[in-house]
């Protein structure tokens, strides 16, 4: 056995991830539509950033003084009442998310994370109204944006804790012997990541200049390039640490190529642009898209570390039950 052992998980820890709900399968493929629906959200909102369509409908709740007429599709208008349609969609899996979490889960942190996945629904949909009502405000724009990260995270989190292997698999922990802990680690390039995201929809929304937003994403590459990389190294037998690992290694460096094509082609070719560029559209877009894949493999990771790893120190003179040794 190497210097990294397993110990017998905490009581508390084995209270958690027992069968005190059993596995539903249409539960959790609903979560899993959600998400994949949470994220074409995303992307709806980032084509009307980037195609300047924020005001292209001019009221809200109503669409031309109308809550039911679809109006003509085309122009900035398709973009904004689009998103509109998409949010409403979401908003509406959310309630059936909400009322099917509570009845079908027997565990309480999840009955509440429903709940609250339901708040944030509707704060993200007043906020959204707002930066319509008040003619785009910066800081209101980009808490609209960063609150839709938030919620990819929460329902994907939500979709990882209803799959199967979360609840029929017993977790394998390693014990954690060097400084700093990856506990430590992984908290942080989530939280790095955020930030990023934010001074990200800061700058797309005309609240920051670019500058802050480039010096943060050097800090959260070497971040994301110390945790994934001291993970691979140190725990390649344990697959729930490793394949997010590598997701997120993968993903980041799609990141930084989306991030140098959005640069040119936004700041460096657009300037004298009249309307945007397909290519600043797309490179944008995918920008967007990515970053919010890479928050959420971020916070996948942590909890992945967090339920399999052990800061204190054990001897083991047998493994438990449950639970094997990684050669």
């Amino acid at each position: 056995m190497q210097e990294n052992q397993l110990h017998q998980l905490d009581p508390r820890e084995l209270a958690l991830n027992s069968a005190t709900s059993s596995y539903n399968r249409a539960h959790h493929r609903f979560v899993t539509l959600l998400a994949w629906g949470t994220l074409l959200l995303i992307v709806a909102g980032a084509l009307v950033t980037s195609n300047d369509a924020g005001l292209s409908v001019p009221d809200w709740p109503t669409t031309f003084g109308s809550l039911y007429h679809i109006p003509p599709m085309v122009g900035g208008v398709k973009f904004e009442h689009g998103h509109r349609m998409v949010a409403e969609l979401i908003g509406l899996l959310t309630i059936i998310l909400a009322v099917w979490t509570w009845r079908a889960e027997r565990r309480s942190w999840m009955r509440t994370l429903g709940i609250v996945a339901l708040g944030t629904v509707i704060a993200q949909g007043v906020l959204g109204g707002i930066t319509v009502l008040f003619y785009l405000p910066p800081a209101v724009s980009t808490a609209h944006a960063t609150l839709g990260q938030s919620f990819f995270c929460l329902i994907v989190i939500m979709m990882m804790v209803t799959s199967r292997k979360w609840m029929e698999v017993s977790p394998v922990v390693v014990v954690e012997r060097h400084w700093p802990r990856l506990r430590t680690l992984a908290t942080l390039a989530a939280m790095s990541v955020y930030l990023q995201l934010i001074l990200g929809a800061a700058f797309r929304h005309s609240g920051i200049k670019l500058l802050p937003h480039l010096v943060s994403a050097v800090v959260v590459t070497a971040i994301l390039l110390w945790t994934t990389t001291r993970i691979l190294a140190e725990h390649p037998a344990v697959p729930q640490l490793r394949r997010p690992a590598r997701m997120l290694l993968g993903l980041l460096l799609v990141q930084l190529g989306l991030g140098f094509a959005a640069y040119l082609t936004r700041v460096e070719w657009g300037r004298q642009a009249a309307q945007p560029a397909l290519s600043m559209v797309v490179a944008t877009v995918a920008h967007v898209a990515v970053g919010a894949l890479v928050l959420a493999t971020s916070v996948v990771l942590a909890v992945q570390v967090y339920r399999h790893t052990s800061p204190q120190v054990e001897t083991v003179s047998a493994p438990a039950a449950g639970t094997r040794a990684v050669a």
